[in-house]
């Protein structure tokens, strides 16, 4: 277990992506970490179960369960496609929520991570605004409500640099007060490779860290900071230039060996230096000069809405008894 991922593990908040570095730094089997791996119809589903702390320092993810959707052509924008894309993670989500405890009973409280004034980070907020919440019935006129719906609150807390106050904390308070018996965080990751920014979702039982994908270490939402369990939904929108450039060189080196047995001649030592070496020194290259940005496709205000609107139509499909499951709409709020 000599591999260290601390470079790697603030630029990929997705645990398929941490699996995949530790396999390509020679880790082909690691011991707590099992993963699973199917693809139906353009949709490749993994889970990965980390059961050690071994495991989880290995990869630098929580020890817990992830599931990974994958579907490259979602940015075809084939209404169809992101209504079975809803559906399915309907299915899956429900899976988490019975292995959290949740019963038909139990209260929900969906809170929206990310910045509303930021399209590539207004992930939570959008889903917020498109889930279907009812504790207010409950509450108010709970002799009114239909069979087959539950409790559900919903919040979007902002950002520190907008309310002055660590989202956890604000999430915190609204815990106490309203007593949730789940909670589900959705918000916006970091990837490392461009063509999985809004084409995956991910979901995770071991809470959320807001920013941690790019580099800031702050308070989690976690079943430990909330005391209650913590489900984490989220999308990679963004993806830092330096692996944009490193992957470029990559592709190059792939590209030019179908030409030439002499790449190192154009390449120079680029191809045979390990992913990490590499990555590393573009980053020593573009650190200083300020331009290791984060970057978002041109086309993210629609990506956004149409990524959010799956999520929220497969979680009300999966939090009301309702709502039929098996025809899930993405447009239907």
């Amino acid at each position: 277990m000599g591999l260290d991922l601390s470079a790697y593990s603030v630029r990929t908040d997705l645990a398929v992506e941490a699996r995949e570095m530790a396999a390509q730094g020679g880790l082909q089997s690691i011991p707590g970490v099992d993963m699973e791996s199917t693809e139906e119809e353009g949709v490749f589903i993994t889970k990965i179960d980390i059961s050690s702390e071994q495991g989880a320092q290995a990869i630098g993810k929580r020890q817990g369960h992830y599931l990974t959707i994958e579907v490259p052509a979602l940015r075809q924008k084939d209404s169809d496609l992101q209504d079975r894309v809803a559906t399915l993670f309907a299915k899956h989500f429900e899976t988490f929520l019975q292995k959290a405890g949740a019963t038909k009973e139990s209260k929900v409280l969906i809170v929206g991570l990310g910045n509303w004034n930021v399209t590539p980070d207004a992930l939570g907020p959008i889903v917020v605004e498109n889930v279907m919440v009812t504790r207010h019935y409950f509450e108010l006129m709970p002799d009114q409500v239909a069979p087959g719906y539950r409790q559900v609150s919903a919040v979007a807390p902002g950002v520190l640099g907008i309310t002055g106050i660590e989202t956890s904390e604000i999430v915190q308070g609204i815990v106490e007060k309203s007593k949730p018996d789940i909670v589900i965080a959705v918000d916006a990751l970091a990837s490392k490779a461009l063509e999985r920014v809004n084409t995956t979702i991910q979901i995770a039982d071991t809470g959320i860290h807001p920013g941690s994908g790019i580099g800031n270490k702050r308070k989690g939402i976690t079943q430990e900071t909330l005391g209650v369990p913590v489900v984490a939904i989220g999308v990679p929108t963004v993806v830092y230039a330096s692996t944009i450039v490193n992957s470029t060189i990559e592709l190059l080196a792939q590209n030019f060996g179908k030409q030439t047995d002499n790449t190192n001649a154009i390449l120079g030592m680029l191809p045979n230096m390990t992913e990490q070496d590499r990555l590393g020194m573009v980053r020593e290259v573009l650190d200083p000069l300020g331009h290791d940005l984060l970057v978002t496709p041109k086309e993210i205000d629609q990506f956004i809405e149409d990524i959010a609107n799956i999520i929220a139509s497969g979680l009300n499909a999966a939090l009301h008894e309702a709502v039929d499951n098996d025809n899930v709409s993405a447009y239907t709020h």
